[in-house]
C-alpha cells in the first residue's frame, strides 16, 4: 500500500489523467445507455441472428439485390417509419444500412414505438462483408 501512495505522490498528473480517463469513459458509457441507441458488432449480431432475430436492411432495393444478409427483410430508410409497425415487437430487430448511421436512426425510431430488443449493426454492411471475408 506504501507503494501505491508512493507512485501516487510521485505522478500527480499521470494518476489525474488515469482518473480523468475513467470517469469519461464510464460517462460515454452511461450517456449511450441512456440514449437507448444499442449497437451491436458483426458477431454479436450473428448471435442475435441465430436466435430468431428479425434482420430489416435499410438500403436501397438495388443495394439489397447486390448483397444482403440471409433472410434479411428489405425496407429502404425513407420507407421505415410508416412500415415499422408491422414487424413483430417480441421479436429482436436487427437494422443493417451501409454504415451505420441510418440503422441508429432506425433503432431510436424503434425504441420510440416500443420496440424492446431493437439493434443497429456497428459499421453496417461494410463492417458485416469486412468481417466474413
Amino acid at each position: 500500500m506504501d507503494i501505491i501512495l508512493e507512485f501516487t505522490s510521485n505522478n500527480m498528473l499521470l494518476v489525474l489523467a488515469l482518473m480523468i480517463s475513467f470517469f469519461v469513459l464510464i460517462f460515454s458509457e452511461l450517456r449511450r445507455k441512456a440514449s437507448g441507441l444499442v449497437a451491436v458488432a458483426a458477431v454479436e449480431a450473428v448471435a442475435l441472428i441465430n436466435n430468431d432475430a428479425t434482420v430489416i436492411d435499410l438500403r436501397s432495393a438495388d443495394a439489397f439485390a447486390r448483397g444482403h444478409i440471409v433472410n434479411a427483410k428489405n425496407i429502404p430508410f425513407d420507407e421505415f417509419d410508416s412500415r415499422k409497425d408491422s414487424l413483430d415487437k417480441s421479436t429482436p430487430i436487427v437494422a443493417v444500412c451501409d454504415a451505420g448511421i441510418n440503422s441508429n436512426k432506425a433503432v431510436a425510431l424503434l425504441r420510440q414505438s416500443g420496440f424492446e430488443s431493437a439493434y443497429g449493426l456497428k459499421g453496417g454492411m461494410g463492417a458485416w462483408v469486412a468481417k466474413i471475408r
